[in-house]
């Protein structure tokens, strides 16, 4: 179960930080990432992060602007720090999680094996 935290209203410019606890099975050998929809858009990829090497991949919207991160000691939670934020970043961000190693295929969502139930951003300019 991937649980969702952290959405919120905010200006352009802003920050704001996602949390996503995964709870009910080990987190080795899964990527953790996040992606988000836009009413009427396909969900997109955001960020990812690989649980076991600790490597992240971004898309290109996001890079620079937001960093991915996870905490282990049986927290179990992954991170998304996101700065500079653009009215174009609004979206309903869902928590991910993949099995397998981080690579080509994790920014796909019909390669996911588990989503949170999501949580609201909206950055207004």
């Amino acid at each position: 179960q991937l649980v969702e935290s952290g959405g919120g209203s905010v200006q352009a410019g802003g920050s704001l930080r996602l949390s996503c606890v995964a709870s009910g099975r080990a987190t080795d050998n899964y990527v953790l990432g996040w992606f988000r929809q836009s009413p009427g858009k396909d969900r997109e990829f955001v960020a990812a992060v690989d649980w076991n090497s600790d490597m992240a991949e971004y898309s290109d919207s996001v890079a620079g602007r937001f960093t991915i991160s996870r905490r282990d000691n049986a927290k179990n939670t992954v991170y998304l720090q996101m700065n500079i934020l653009k009215p174009e970043d609004t979206a309903l961000y869902f928590c991910s999680a993949r099995y397998g190693p981080l690579n080509k295929y994790s920014k796909y969502s019909y390669n996911i094996n588990f989503w949170g139930q999501g949580t609201q951003v909206t950055v207004s300019s």
